[in-house]
Order: C-alpha cells, then structure tokens, then sequence
C-alpha cells in the first residue's frame, strides 16, 4: 500500500497460490495499525465483494473501488490508478526486485522496503 504520492505505507508479499482479495485482510490490519489517521483506501476491481464492508465494520476504513465501466472503449486513465502504477514502475526499476531471486516472501518484502 502507498500514500497519494507513491511512498510505501505498508508491504505484503505472499505465495503465488494466495488471491490479493485473501491476503488483502491482513495488509489492511496492518495499515490500520501502523497508521491510524488513514480513513479512505482505494482499490481496483478485484477487491469488490465483502471485502468493502468488512473494511468498514471491522476497521472503520472506507474502501473505494475504482473501475472501468462498460462503456470505456480503449485505452482510459482510471482515478488514482496511474498513482498505483508509477509506485509499481519505481520498485521494478530495481533489478534486484524485477526478478524473483528471493526463497521467503519475508525477504522480498525487506528488499522492496
């Protein structure tokens, strides 16, 4: 997760095998824990379901999903997403984050920190 101008606010990296909605819960608990004054997420699509109430019940945080509607026809800049991309083209940057050379997902999250 990151702040509106692209700085790292909390990091999770998991197994392959595990969905981003899934491991989404605990990322979220730990932005709520290490910043309290957070009260608005942003999200793209596939984050939609209870995952939207469950932030707000559970952890007083509102999750805005941002989505391309049907009626887009090619190429549209989607609100705050460009914000997710720049932060994910600064970490792919670095060789050493572009390639997979990590055995533990606790490693790869120190790197990208």
């Amino acid at each position: 997760m990151h702040d509106t101008l692209g700085l790292l606010l909390a990091v999770a990296v998991t197994a392959a095998n595990i969905g981003d909605r899934d491991a989404a819960a605990g990322l979220l608990i730990r932005l709520r824990r290490l910043h309290r004054d957070i009260t608005l997420v942003w999200a793209d699509g596939g984050y939609t379901g209870s995952l939207v109430g469950w932030c707000r019940d559970k952890l007083a945080l509102t999750l805005e999903i941002v989505k391309r509607t049907d009626d887009m026809a090619g190429f549209v800049v989607l609100p705050r997403r460009w914000v997710a991309e720049r932060t994910f083209a600064w970490l792919m940057n670095s060789r050493r984050l572009a390639r997979d050379y990590e055995t533990l997902p606790a490693t790869s999250e120190a790197m990208i920190r």
